[in-house]
């Protein structure tokens, strides 16, 4: 199974993104879906997690503007990410542990400038 993420590009500060992360096939026993960024010079953080009993947590930088969620229907976990500020940009990665193993996806690039 694979991971692909999209949805990053450029935007405007106080713009908004939704990046999808799609699994090439379905992935049972799923017990922790997030999503990490690395911006330039810094190390890779973890930014919003889902949990499989649906908890979620979100980096301090970020609550209140992005929003985890899934579609378990189209093995997708999705990041709406709103009111963006220039520090938010980063190339962001999902991330997918289950029982059988540890996913990652590419990365996509966020740019959040004027």
């Amino acid at each position: 199974v694979q991971l692909q993420a999209s949805g990053g590009g450029l935007v405007q500060p106080g713009g908004s993104l939704r990046l999808s992360c799609a699994a090439s096939g379905s992935i049972s026993s799923v017990n922790f879906m997030g999503w990490y960024r690395q911006g330039p010079g810094k190390q890779r953080e973890m930014v919003a997690a889902l949990r499989s009993a649906g908890t979620t947590n979100y980096a301090d930088s970020v609550k209140g503007r992005f929003t985890i969620s899934r579609d378990n229907a189209k093995n997708t976990v999705y990041l709406q990410m709103n009111s963006l500020k220039p520090e938010d940009t980063a190339v962001y990665y999902c991330n997918v542990i289950a029982t059988a193993g540890n996913y990652w996806g590419q990365g996509t690039q966020v740019t959040v400038s004027s």
